[in-house]
């Protein structure tokens, strides 16, 4: 059976305080915006795969657990009031992302270094009706059972209706279209010293309430 894919990926950087902090920068009032190419998208269960090009400037791939909010139905300058009414459901993410890729690899441009294969597992679609307030989840991430990440998605900067109506100004989203939140603090690479995914880790992303995803990682050779 031939997967279903989004037909896009938008993904917001540095949308939570601490996070931005330990990457070296700060939130802004005009979030940063980025794509990611839908064919990066797995399943739960399925593995991330660390392709060659992802070792040729060392160790560098990194987890990002993140809310992930799917668009019901194609919509342009969505209001405040009306935002939340366009999601039809909310995902656990894990914005899997090459650190040397996203920052030195592309000339400042991230796409590169969060869409190769594999590097966006979502989990299950929980639907909106049944999460009463996006803004109160506790979102937590485990390396190989390890408690990396733990905070609650009402620390975004940028909440998610704001997120829908900033993104939607001008722009058609179109059905099934996939927004990532951002993601908090505590991921590999800002650790001393770093810690970046390898061949036989586990990464877990849950979101009380939405549910998770956990992948195996694997080494391509």
């Amino acid at each position: 059976m031939t997967r279903r894919l989004p037909p896009a990926i938008l993904a917001i950087g540095r949308n939570y305080a601490d996070h931005a902090k330990e990457m070296g920068g700060q939130v802004d009032p005009n979030p940063i915006v980025f794509m990611k190419n839908p064919a990066s998208v797995i399943g739960d269960g399925q593995a991330i795969e660390i392709p060659t090009i992802c070792r040729e400037h060392g160790p560098q791939v990194d987890y990002e657990g993140e809310l992930a909010v799917e668009i019901g139905r194609d919509c342009r300058d969505v209001s405040l009031a009306e935002a939340l009414s366009v999601v039809r459901a909310y995902r656990a993410a894990n914005d899997v992302s090459a650190r040397w890729w996203q920052k030195q690899g592309s000339g400042g441009q991230f796409c590169r270094g969060k869409s190769f294969d594999t590097f966006c597992p979502l989990g299950q679609a929980m639907p909106a009706a049944k999460v009463p307030d996006p803004a109160q989840l506790r979102i937590r991430t485990r390396l190989n059972g390890q408690l990396m990440q733990d905070a609650s998605t009402g620390l975004m900067f940028h909440g998610v209706r704001e997120l829908v109506v900033m993104l939607s100004r001008g722009t058609t989203l179109l059905e099934g279209t996939i927004i990532l939140t951002g993601s908090p603090a505590g991921v590999g690479s800002a650790r001393t010293p770093p810690v970046f995914l390898k061949h036989g880790d586990t990464v877990e992303v849950e979101i009380e309430g939405v549910g998770r995803v956990s992948n195996p990682v694997r080494e391509l050779s």
